[in-house]
């Protein structure tokens, strides 16, 4: 039976943050989310009201943010990416949280028309996509909507970045880390929280000391979306 997905936004730009910055890129924003972070700068996407359902068409604007969705399958999200004439070859799958669903359709069917796909996670719900897939997980640790970080997606995990904005942060990824028997497969970025000097300045001492990655949110210094 082929699942149907809540989009909130479909656009292209320019990847701006962990491994893939600087790498054009088609975003697929999902609806819905519970983790409730207080820096969140799309909050637009928390809730998942019916009234909201739009067709995708509509949602392909990015001159202003809506809490409006479409629900609609893998295929007809293919469709409009052709429709619209995109270029990028990477497809990056955001929210709200994604992981409120299941992927394995969606990326399935994205990788058999060719492209590459970025999925962007709290890491509160179980990753559920096919194997070619890239996990980002950037874990939220203690926030309003009291959800754990899995460890079965920080196994997943292909990228961990995590957003720092004191000391605490950075012990609080450490004792998320000592969960996995080792990291060496894995991406470790650290991203200043709202771009703070001394959230910045935390993060590349942190990241020389560890040899990790410094992600700086490119998009946001450039003013692009």
């Amino acid at each position: 039976m082929t699942q149907n997905y809540k989009v909130n936004e479909l656009f292209q730009t320019i990847q701006g943050e962990g491994v893939y910055t600087g790498v054009p890129a088609i975003f697929v924003r999902l609806q819905g989310c519970d983790v409730g972070c207080a820096w969140c700068d799309t909050k637009h996407t928390w809730d998942i009201d019916p009234s909201k359902q739009s067709e995708l068409m509509l949602l392909t604007d990015k001159s202003t943010e809506s809490d409006r969705w479409a629900d609609v399958s893998a295929k007809e999200i293919v469709d409009e990416i052709k429709r619209l004439g995109y270029t990028a070859n990477l497809i990056v799958i955001t929210g709200g949280e994604p992981c409120m669903f299941d992927l394995r359709e969606l990326t399935q069917v994205l990788h058999e028309f060719g492209f590459q796909i970025q999925l962007e996670t709290s890491g509160t719900y179980p990753v559920l996509v096919d194997d070619q897939t890239w996990v980002t997980l950037s874990p939220k640790i203690n926030m309003r909507g009291k959800k754990e970080v899995l460890k079965t997606a920080l196994v997943r995990a292909n990228e961990i970045k995590h957003p720092v904005g004191t000391e605490k942060d950075i012990e609080q990824l450490d004792a998320l880390l000592q969960q996995l028997k080792s990291v060496n497969d894995k991406t470790i970025c650290l991203q200043p929280i709202s771009q703070k000097p001394k959230a910045t300045a935390l993060c590349m001492k942190t990241c020389i000391e560890r040899n990790w990655r410094l992600s700086i949110q490119m998009h946001k210094y450039l003013d692009i979306d």
